[in-house]
């Protein structure tokens, strides 16, 4: 037989896009349209369907960037259309390759009922089916004219991305507005043809079953008549039931297709819109549900869920009757879609609190799943985290993202930093916005890595990103995959149904230890630095107040700010979202997220004051309150006592210029150009500083990465860098025992001041940098003389280790790192630790001196990038860090200093000391939470774990009359296969593995 084939597909494509398609509605008539363009913010509903609008044209331009537009629309079903279906085409000026990234509408009855969302793969609206002829239409549109920000040359800089920058220019055109018939019959032809064209063209040219479907679909093609596809596509259909049911062999891969709508809770548009990108695409969802009896679907982050329920009362109640009947699925068991490499312990650990206590109280569903699809890199300490939750699974595709190295598992176990394994799963399909094309399909069999032990992944389906969801294509698109041949098989099915299936059949999976990184996106650990500050500093100020509130209401009476403190961690929670706390969103986003975290600080800065003045009582004794975790300068934990004297810290001139610090333990050489040539241990005997070299040395580098400006530092980076060794200044500082130095570059200066801490080996550094360079990376070196083959980085309840070489492809590739407070690197009994104040980003190398032979370890802290995509004033301005260098520290020491630069003492004047309300005897053992109970019971809960990487065993006393204590997960609700703690009186003790985390309930007696 000849080989036609190419023949019979490009005649297939020209069909289908010129005849087939457009015959779906084969007769329309225009709407009468309205628009009233709302002035400022969106506008309540009611508000929108009372306003007066003035006609428009299909072809006219309308939406100004981040505007809302409401149209009315209006028609008659023509007498002739009686006992057919009609839809209503509403095209706003979609471009149907860029679904969640444009404008969009909800459309609504007159009575204020929302109907469905309108987006660019979703522009139909059912009138009647069928139709009687005559009845009158009526329909508003909440219309977003959302800009496109992330255009077709993505990345070029754009002010679109701030309302007060983007213009008033229309950025859409009226495209259609139109009832029409819907011709169901061709509709479900072209769906037959989509599905066999795409499995035609995955299978291999050789096999018969490729052949097969190419005459079946050559035959359907010869029964249409070009000029009447309405009247021949069931001739049509009919040549094609045999290839289509045809059913998949035995062994073919198994899809567990859930329904999905990725919706960034923030990104290239503001907090406010992701709430109405919320409930259009749950509107969508919930009428998808009840038109498609098989189609289940899963939303995660329950800040999205609770939006609904408090904007969008009328869609709840859709969404509830659905969850009820099983169908809308809540999942995750997050606040939202966190970034987890930089929120700190207690924020990770809170993002399950309050995701899963919102869906156990709203419907009485507990999540055993954290869904994660997009999210930059897992720290190690998560499993132990999604553990003490009470969850057990993991979902993400972004893995599959990395550039270098390609994941070796699609089903495994991943272990913790404490031992905790979670049962794992990355979609093959690599993609969370599956659409059911026959190439996403069969890319997720051919590339699933886990063949002939396992058979099952899952495909997250729907337009997402900017949601929209699933649509009725891809679901009857999934109804003909259900059991084909040549294709793997698809079945519509929860997280939890996949989950069981999937564990069940692979009870033995692989298991990976430590993190997930990454590899991409490195840069999100440094972009949008006031951010990052508003994240860190808001965690430890809701640390504070906690603890004092606390403390005050269980001493004093005072009254605990319960319903305070969860807004403000929901708050908190929220700016976690993997685009915003990683600096990958628009300005808007970041202008509004630096008002919020004022606004944070200064309600937390009055619960901590009103707490401890109620605490200290009056009086005019000069008390310091310790709110770290650790006894600092005579002062316990928790505890506040008068000041002490801190000890004499000495400034002298250094030969050859420059300045000497000495406080007996640690003497440091500033030399005349500002660098730190030595910081000598004076009790070890030992040199910090390398020899030739020079710390406290910032360097600049280009920076300006083939793709993704925010998001990604390209490794080409390091290789120009200038170092930033000439000052404008270098003197003593305004008190006399420190040394001020100043610099100037491009069109920046920087203002340092390093001091010593009175009775510390501790060098602190606080550096202010008025920031004005586009395209750069601004670092902070730190050459050391020290041997280590690795160094330790601070991860949520513990610290995680990476290599300072690169062997091998997966260790080079982790130029970038992610660390909490503290970087540690060590040689057997003497390290060096890095502490800050509100950085994350840094890079570790090693080098062997020529001259001795020795080792240079180079710790660099990344301060300040420069990107202009999507934000093209990223971090202009002035910005304040704080680092402190801290030789001869062990890992308990980079542990201590990493919490004292973070929580500063509070002085306060008062009448009585305060003595902890829960005391811990081991400095290994960390305190991450005192708090009372979530329930309003009055229980105090304290959160603690082992932080040095090693057992130990420690005494928790209560200061406090204790009845019941209970070991709880992280909601505080008793483990059942925990056992007790030792007690005598109000002291417990515990044994704690390494990292592990405890969290203990204690009644009050």
């Amino acid at each position: 037989m000849h080989d036609d084939r190419t023949l019979v597909e490009a005649r297939l494509k020209r069909v289908l896009d010129e005849r087939i398609r457009p015959a779906v509605y084969p007769e329309s008539v225009p709407l009468d349209v309205a628009v009233w363009n709302a002035p400022g913010e969106p506008v309540p509903v009611a508000e929108g369907l009372a306003a007066v609008p003035e006609p428009i044209e299909v072809g006219a331009r309308w939406g100004a960037p981040w505007g809302t537009s409401w149209f009315r629309v209006t028609g008659t079903v023509p007498e002739s259309w009686a006992g057919r279906t009609v839809e209503a085409v509403l095209d706003l000026g979609f471009d149907e390759n860029m679904p969640g990234f444009q404008c969009e509408g909800l459309v609504y009855r007159p009575d204020g009922t929302p109907v469905k969302g309108l987006n660019p793969r979703n522009q139909w609206v059912r009138v009647g089916a069928p139709v009687e002829g005559g009845e009158e239409v009526r329909l508003h549109i909440e219309a977003a004219s959302n800009p496109v920000i992330l255009d077709y040359h993505p990345f070029l800089p754009t002010r679109l991305g701030d309302k007060e920058t983007a213009g008033s220019e229309p950025q859409y055109t009226l495209t259609r507005m139109d009832l029409a018939v819907l011709d169901e019959t061709v509709w479900e032809l072209v769906l037959d043809l989509e599905v066999l064209g795409e499995l035609m063209a995955e299978l291999p040219v050789e096999s018969a079953r490729r052949w097969d479907i190419l005459r079946a679909v050559e035959r359907a093609l010869d029964a249409v008549d070009l000029q009447d596809v309405g009247g021949t596509a069931a001739a049509a259909r009919a040549r094609l039931e045999g290839v289509l049911a045809e059913p998949a062999v035995p062994s073919a891969h198994r899809i567990s297709a859930v329904g999905h709508a990725h919706i960034d809770s923030a990104w290239l548009w503001p907090l406010r819109e992701t709430v109405r990108k919320v409930a259009r695409t749950t509107s969508n969802m919930t009428a998808l549900i009840e038109d498609e009896p098989e189609f289940v679907f899963a939303m995660s982050q329950a800040q999205q869920w609770a939006w609904v329920k408090e904007h969008r009362p009328e869609v709840w109640a859709r969404v509830k009757k659905a969850v009820e009947e099983g169908r809308f699925v809540p999942a995750g068991g997050m606040w939202v879609e966190s970034d987890t490499n930089m929120p700190g312990s207690e924020a990770m650990a809170r993002q399950f609190v309050h995701g899963k206590r919102f869906f156990i109280d709203e419907f009485g569903i507990e999540n055993e799943e954290a869904w994660l699809p997009d999210t930059f890199g897992f720290a190690a300490g998560l499993p132990q985290i999604i553990k003490a939750a009470g969850s057990k699974w993991l979902l993400t595709q972004k893995i599959s993202w990395s550039q270098t190295n390609k994941f070796p598992h699609h089903t495994f176990r991943w272990e913790g930093i404490d031992g905790t394994r979670i049962f794992t799963h990355f979609p093959p399909v690599d993609t969370y916005n599956c659409s059911m094309r026959g190439g996403e399909i069969a890319h997720a069999a051919r590339n699933f890595k886990d063949k002939g032990v396992a058979r099952h992944s899952l495909a997250p389906t729907g337009w997402g990103d900017g949601g929209g969801g699933t649509t009725r294509e891809m679901v009857a698109k999934a109804a003909r995959l259900k059991d084909l041949e040549g294709s793997a098989t698809v079945v519509w099915e929860t997280p939890a149904e996949f989950f069981a299936k999937a564990e069940a059949e692979h009870p033995d999976a692989p298991v990976w230890v430590g993190e997930l990184y990454l590899e991409l996106h490195r840069a999100t650990l440094t972009s949008q630095a006031r951010t990052k500050q508003g994240n860190r500093r808001s965690e430890h100020l809701l640390r504070e107040a906690e603890l004092w509130a606390s403390t005050a209401a269980v001493r004093t009476g005072f009254p605990y700010p319960y319903e305070d403190l969860d807004r403000i961690w929901k708050t908190v929670l929220l700016h976690q979202f993997h685009d915003i706390l990683p600096g990958s969103s628009i300005a808007w986003v970041h202008r509004e997220a630096r008002r919020t975290y004022e606004r944070v600080a200064e309600e937390l800065d009055g619960i901590i004051g009103a707490a401890q003045r109620a605490l200290a009582g009056e009086g005019t004794t000069r008390l310091v309150f310790n709110s770290a975790p650790h006894t600092r300068d005579g002062v316990p934990a928790g505890a506040a006592r008068p000041a002490t004297d801190p000890g004499p810290v000495s400034l002298a001139p250094r030969p050859g210029g420059g300045h000497v610090l000495d406080n007996g333990l640690l003497r440091v050489e500033v030399d005349a150009r500002g660098l730190v040539v030595s910081a000598y241990d004076i009790g070890a005997g030992r040199e910090t500083i390398a020899p030739d070299r020079a710390a406290n040395l910032l360097q600049i580098h280009p920076d300006f990465p083939n793709m993704w400006d925010a998001w990604d530092v390209d490794e080409f980076y390091r290789n120009t860098v200038t170092d930033l060794v000439d000052a404008d200044e270098v003197g003593p500082g305004d008190d006399g025992v420190s040394v001020r130095i100043v610099r100037s570059f491009g069109a920046s200066r920087v203002t340092q001041v390093l001091s010593l801490a009175a009775g510390e080996r501790r060098l602190g550094i606080d550096t202010e940098v008025d920031w004005h360079e586009t395209e750069k990376f601004l670092k902070l070196a730190f050459p050391l003389d020290v041997h280590a083959e690795r160094y330790a980085s601070e991860t949520q309840f513990g610290h995680f280790h990476r290599p300072t070489h690169t062997n091998t492809s997966w260790e080079a590739a982790k130029f970038e790192a992610c660390n909490h407070r503290f970087v540690h690197v060590e040689e057997p009994g003497w390290g060096v630790a890095i502490v800050n104040d509100s950085t994350y980003g840094h890079d570790v190398t090693r080098t062997v001196r020529e001259r001795d032979s020795g080792t240079t370890t180079t710790v660099r802290v990344s301060l300040l990038r420069a990107p202009r995509f999507p934000d093209p004033e990223t971090d202009q301005g002035v910005h304040r860090f704080r680092h402190a260098l801290v030789p001869g520290a062990g890992i308990g020491d980079a542990v201590r200093e990493g919490w004292r630069i973070n929580l500063p003492e509070r002085t306060l004047t008062g009448a009585r000391e305060v003595a902890p309300l829960v005391g811990v005897e081991q400095d290994a053992v960390v305190v991450t939470a005192v708090k009372l109970a979530d329930d309003g019971s009055g229980d105090v809960v304290v959160r603690f774990h082992e932080s040095r990487g090693g057992r130990t065993r420690a005494t928790l006393t209560a200061g406090f009359a204790t009845g019941a204590v209970t070991v709880t997960d992280l909601l505080e609700r008793p483990l059942a296969d925990a056992a007790p703690p030792e007690r005598e009186g109000d002291r417990i003790t515990l044994t704690l593995r390494p990292f592990e985390l405890v969290t203990l309930r204690l009644k009050r007696a």
